[in-house]
């Protein structure tokens, strides 16, 4: 005859379970901190742009050009990475260049050496509102 499983076997089962959950969930989490520290990390310090930038800018603004648009998204990040949170580009402040770093203050730099000079313009706005703080901006170039 089979034995019948007692009430505080079946509690440790449980606990192991739920403790085996949260272990997975930690981890979990723990995996993507890592990836977003990696992330932060080659943007910050992201020093220079691909050699090929221009050729890859010239097909891109000319495809969009072609398809009726007058601006391209050149870039996409959280606005963790701008100084101050995104609040000067939320707020369509004149000064929201200072606010960036890493890869898109390289960008800025790379568009006032070789884009400005031939007309083109940039501008940043958020692009979400994740919790009603801004979330990631977009960098775009226009023309």
């Amino acid at each position: 005859m089979t034995e019948m499983v007692r009430p505080e076997d079946l509690r440790r089962i449980t606990d192991e379970q739920e403790t085996r959950k949260m272990q997975e969930m930690l981890d979990r989490t723990k995996k993507a901190e890592a990836q977003q520290r990696e992330l932060h990390d080659a943007f910050m310090h992201w020093e220079s742009v691909r050699p090929n930038a221009m050729e890859l800018l010239t097909s891109a603004v000319r495809r969009a050009a072609e398809q009726g648009q007058n601006e391209i998204l050149v870039m996409q990040f959280p606005s963790d990475f701008c100084v101050d949170g995104g609040r000067a580009i939320n707020n369509f402040e004149a000064n929201w260049p200072s606010s960036l770093q890493g890869r898109a203050k390289v960008a800025l730099e790379y568009y006032k050496e070789h884009l400005q000079p031939l007309g083109y313009k940039v501008h940043a706005k958020v692009l979400s509102y994740p919790g009603g703080m801004p979330g990631d901006i977009g960098l775009y170039l226009s023309w």
